[in-house]
């Protein structure tokens, strides 16, 4: 079993910047490919990005290629997006996700490749 805990939500104007934090339990997060998504009012969660394990590489969604960056320490379990330029059709909720069987991209691109989610953490930004 595998937690996944959200940080550094908010509220910021357009052009702002957040980092979003997610730390995970378990002793073998290297092994994790780790996943970002997000979910607007009325829409379906989509994706944002993906941090395959071991490697690290890592795939983009193309409205936020650019703009955000997707980083981990592995030390500390902890996989960061960095969210610069922000406008206000980034507004959703975001959650961190992880997949435990090395599944590889395209894949990855869907929210049912990933075993493990976390509650959310809000970004809401101002125009």
């Amino acid at each position: 079993q595998v937690q996944l805990v959200e940080s550094g939500g908010g509220l910021v104007q357009a052009g702002g910047s957040l980092r979003l934090s997610c730390a995970a339990s378990g002793r073998t997060f290297s092994s994790y490919t780790m996943g970002w998504f997000r979910q607007a009012p009325g829409k379906e969660r989509e994706f944002v990005v993906a941090s395959r394990r071991f490697s690290g590489d890592a795939y983009y969604a193309d409205s936020v290629k650019a703009r955000f960056t997707i980083s981990r320490d592995n030390a500390k379990n902890t996989v960061y997006l960095q969210m610069n330029n922000l406008k206000p059709e980034d507004t959703a909720v975001y959650y961190c996700a992880a997949d435990l069987g090395g599944k590889t991209w395209p894949s990855l691109l869907s929210s049912s490749s990933y075993n493990y989610w976390g509650q959310g953490t809000q970004v809401t930004i101002s125009s």
